[in-house]
This record gives C-alpha cells, structure tokens and sequence, in this order.
C-alpha cells in the first residue's frame, strides 16, 4: 500500500503527550516495534521500555526521561506504519514533530539515526532542565486571544524580564514562556484583557526562550558532532514554520529550536499550503490531533498509538488510496 497522489502529512508528538503504557502494545504484538525500544535501551544503557511500559509516571515525567521515551514510542510506530506497507512516496510526504517531535520526524526522514537521536533528546531534556533553577522560570497557556494581542502583553509584562510567546499552537492557544514573574504578570494582563483562559502550566522549566540560552549552546555542541543526512522526506521545521531540504539546514533549525518559539499553526498552515489532506499523528496521545481540530477542522486527521488506531488509519488510507 503506498499513499495517494493527495499528499500526506506525518505528524509527531512532543512532550506532554507521555503516559505510562505507550508503546507496550505495539511492542507486543510487532517483532519491529519491540526492536525499537530494545535499540532505545541499549543506547541510554538502561531500561526506558520498562519505564515507558510501566512507569511510574513520576520517573517517565522527568525532562530527560521523557523525551526519549516519546521519541522511541513515536519512532516505533512510525516503523509498524512501514510494516504494514504505508511506504510514503517521497514526493507526496510532508513530515512534522513539535518541538521533541522534530526528532522523530528527523528520524523518519533519514536525516538522523535513531540511535544517535535518542542519546540527543536524552542530553537535551538535561539540558533543558539545567539551564534554569527550579522556580526562576515559568510557563502559561494562553487561550481565545490572537498572536500580535499575546506578544504585546508579553512585552508588557516582561519588565526587564524575558517573557514572549513560545508555542503557537494554534489560532486559539498560545503559550508564554519567561521568568516566573513575568509569565504571572502576562498572565493577569491577558486575564484582563478577555483572553478566554490564562493559566499556569505544571513544567518543570520555561522552554521555548531566551532563558534556554545555556542549554542550546550545549546542545548545538551535540549535534554538530553528530552525521546528519539530507532528508529523504519534505520536513517542516518549527522554529522557521518553513522546509528544510538539507542536513545542514535540519541541524540549524534543531539548534534555534531551542529558544525560538514552535511556530506549530504556521507549520500547519504551510503543510495544508503544500496540498496535505490527511495529516496522521504518529507516537502517544493526542494533542496534534486535537490543535488540527482547532487550526483546520475540514482535514482528516488519524493517530497511530496503539493496535486500534493503526488498524482505523490504515483502513483509511486504503480506502483512500482504492
């Protein structure tokens, strides 16, 4: 089964998407889906399908724990998807991920080997996680209120702080990341000034900002040691809402990724642009799913987690393809 002339847009997941049991499934029941974890675990030299598998959930939240774990689950069924046959015609296959998800998309595109990008996300939530002390940094959602409306506030309520907006998500979320004291001062203001929502996220440090300095510095380090490959697939970035085509340009945009913001409805935008119909979210959960709903509500959105939403997509596609 290949896809249709229409072409299709893979999607994959970022952090905030973990739960305990992703992927156990799929690993049961596909010789190449369990490889995968097994490949995970001798990469970090330890058991992250256990704690994918089994928790505990305080352990598989943990910045460095987590975003393997979301890697690997992704990477595991975007491979099950390859098994069944949806083998993507690399002129009509778009490939996105959110913030962590670039990885995966990296991945599936060529661009990276698994294994190296595993021990790169793993570096990367550590760094993430020490590039601010608990507490200095926050992060708010902020709902119902335009992008050019989000950053004035942020501006305003920044102070001398750093405060501006970190995700766009879509037309109607937007989340800030900044200082602890700014981010509360954003958040009154746009509580004030009719955003539907603005409330405070449970992160444990304030991605997607300027604060993220000393962890990109490091990170940047890591990956231009590591061998990129030009992608075999289009993927659009986050940081530029724009393709990259180039290993060169993968690694860049993967390093700026860090403190720039995930321009996630303007990468939506352009996949739908390129002629994208049917967008499939690969790995847990499903926030990608729910932010197509909000940016596009005339596209089919499928997922891929777990043995019943494999089975639903490719029926899809083939009856899409037929």
């Amino acid at each position: 089964m290949t896809n249709s002339t229409s072409p299709i847009a893979f999607l994959f997941p970022g952090q905030g998407s973990q739960s305990v049991g992703m992927g156990q499934e799929l690993a049961a029941n596909h010789v190449v889906a369990r490889r995968t974890f097994e490949e995970a675990d001798d990469a970090l030299g330890y058991k992250l399908s256990q704690v994918c598998f089994e928790g505990p959930e305080e352990k598989l939240k943990l910045t460095e724990i987590t975003q393997p774990a979301i890697l690997t689950a992704s990477v595991a069924a975007w491979r099950v998807l390859g098994e069944k046959g949806l083998k993507p015609d690399a002129s009509a296959t778009y490939i996105a991920g959110h913030s962590l998800g670039e990885y995966s998309a990296h991945v599936a595109a060529g661009t990276l080997q698994f294994a190296d990008a595993v021990r790169t996300v793993r570096n990367r939530g550590q760094y993430m996680q020490e590039a601010v002390p608990v507490g200095v940094g926050a992060m708010a959602a902020i709902l119902g209120m335009p992008l050019d409306r989000v950053s004035e506030i942020a501006g305003e309520a920044a102070q001398g702080e750093v405060c501006q907006a970190a995700n766009i998500n879509s037309p109607e979320q937007i989340v800030i990341s900044g200082n602890t004291g700014a981010v509360g001062r954003a958040i009154q203001l746009a509580t004030e000034r009719g955003a539907k929502k603005a409330i405070s996220l449970p992160v444990s440090a304030p991605f997607h900002c300027a604060l993220m300095q000393p962890a990109q510095d490091r990170l940047a380090a890591d990956l231009r040691a590591l061998a990129f490959r030009d992608p075999s697939y289009t993927v659009v970035c986050n940081v530029d809402a724009a393709v990259v085509n180039s290993a060169d340009a993968a690694r860049d945009a993967l390093i700026r990724q860090v403190t720039g913001a995930v321009r996630w409805d303007q990468s939506v935008r352009l996949l739908i642009e390129k002629g994208a119909s049917l967008f499939i979210e690969v790995g847990p959960g499903k926030v990608l799913w729910g932010l197509m709903r909000q940016i596009d509500r005339s596209k089919t959105c499928l997922t891929v987690s777990d043995e019943a939403s494999l089975a639903k997509t490719l029926a899809q596609v083939s009856a899409q393809v037929a």
